[in-house]
């Protein structure tokens, strides 16, 4: 199981992500609502520190097709793109922007989970998440248990340590966030905590 863990905000958590093996670190960057959001100055400083084996993502709720232009030039790995997009369009986002796609699911119910369709063939990865935005909401993960694992099953919505055990045989990735902030900011002990259960668990299966 590998490990994304997303709205960071400080030079401090994405060291300590990058030194720890996280394998992707995820950026706000067009969602002020967000109390993760970060400004593209920011957004610039982060993405150049030095990210060694872990990939940098830019999560975007609904890009305009300027904004896509502006986040291309940070130095991001992936578009997470929420959103209602289709192969065709994935396909051309990709091709404009020199980015891999992370395409998210957001599940109210148990058809949403299968909207996976329009995009299994185009995006590097699947987020099935909540459909909370910044919200961290608890979902019915097992809801995407029938969906074979191709190494690019990745999930979010309230993750948490104690769940973890049930995830391994569901996904790829897990997608973390509010899980390791105190008083909305990331916690750098509770992100080197998760980071350390998460190992063992692979460790053990």
């Amino acid at each position: 199981m590998k490990l994304k863990i997303c709205g960071l905000s400080r030079p401090s958590e994405v060291e300590t992500c990058i030194n720890n093996g996280v394998d992707f670190c995820g950026f706000i960057l067009n969602f002020p609502k967000s109390h993760r959001y970060i400004n593209n100055e920011l957004a610039n400083k982060l993405t150049n520190l030095d990210k060694k084996k872990s990939k940098f993502v830019g999560v975007l709720v609904q890009p305009s097709k300027k904004e896509l232009e502006k986040f291309s030039k940070l130095n991001l790995d992936y578009f997470q793109l929420y959103g209602n997009y289709n192969d065709d369009q994935i396909f051309q986002i990709k091709k404009d922007f020199n980015k891999k796609i992370i395409a998210t699911i957001q599940v109210k119910n148990k058809e949403d989970v299968q909207n996976y369709e329009k995009v299994k063939n185009s995006a590097d990865i699947i987020l099935w998440d909540s459909s909370g935005y910044e919200k961290s909401l608890s979902w019915d993960y097992n809801l995407i248990k029938s969906i074979p694992f191709n190494g690019k099953k990745m999930i979010a919505g309230n993750i948490t340590i104690q769940k973890l055990k049930d995830l391994i045989n569901l996904a790829d990735i897990v997608d973390v966030s509010g899980a390791l902030e105190t008083n909305k900011v990331k916690d750098i002990s509770k992100i080197i905590d998760f980071v350390t259960h998460i190992k063992k668990i692979n460790d053990e299966n």
